[in-house]
């Protein structure tokens, strides 16, 4: 397990820098730096208005990875120690990114 630290405070799944999902999706197949990698598991939350009730937030968690370019993947997997998304003011998936992606 990766421990995560997220930054983007409107994704309904952010709760004190944390993810409530036991998993998330980093996306950027063709991925050469950050900005071209993208938390695929990123949804608004649209007005502030949504809490999460029925999970708490994650320190660590299982990290599938498409960005097969990163030095960190194998297999599809996240073995980094520690991982940052960030993309604070994001509206949609590809306005955040993997702050750890490290080309090969």
């Amino acid at each position: 397990m990766t421990k995560l630290d997220c930054s983007v405070k409107n994704c309904v799944h952010n709760s004190d820098n944390c993810c409530c999902k036991e998993a998330i999706v980093v996306d950027g197949c063709k991925a050469k730096e950050c900005c071209e990698t993208c938390c695929g598991s990123f949804s608004e939350n649209d007005g502030g208005m949504f809490k999460n009730l029925f999970k708490t937030p994650e320190k660590s968690l299982k990290i599938d990875c498409e960005a097969v370019n990163c030095k960190h993947n194998e297999d599809h997997r996240c073995t980094a120690g520690h991982v940052g998304i960030t993309g604070d003011g994001a509206s949609e998936a590809e306005q955040t990114e993997c702050a750890t992606f490290e080309m090969r």
